[in-house]
């Protein structure tokens, strides 16, 4: 039985042996409101499971406000016990407006976190 994610996400997905979690914040652009209605869906879902998950986010697409920045930062502070691993993905300027505002969120979150601009490379890297 093939088990979804909130978000549309196989769980777990299996790639190259391993497996890993996509959250698809992505495309959502100025819709605040109905990206913030999945974060509290995903983050249910994930307390939910039993194991600590690598997980990607996704967010091509999506504006990066402060607003979204600050919830997403709560997000993974909450989530924190369940993460073992983020890879982030998104355009070079998301990216990296991103890695500053959780670089001052440091003593926050402390789950190790890549950036990348293509999801192979961020699944790959999640899986080693």
């Amino acid at each position: 039985m093939i088990v979804k994610s909130p978000g549309g996400s196989i769980f777990p997905y299996h790639y190259m042996g391993g497996e890993i979690h996509c959250l698809k914040y992505g495309s959502f652009h100025s819709d605040s409101e109905s990206l913030f209605n999945l974060m509290k869906a995903e983050e249910a879902f994930i307390v939910g499971q039993s194991r600590c998950l690598a997980v990607w986010v996704d967010f091509y697409e999506t504006q990066l406000t402060k607003e979204v920045m600050l919830e997403f930062a709560g997000n993974l502070a909450r989530l924190q016990p369940h993460i073992r691993k983020l890879a982030i993905v998104g355009d070079y300027f998301s990216r990296h407006r991103l890695q500053r505002y959780l670089r001052k969120q440091a003593g926050v979150f402390t789950v190790p976190v890549q950036y990348y601009s293509d999801p192979e490379d961020a699944k790959t890297w999640l899986i080693q």
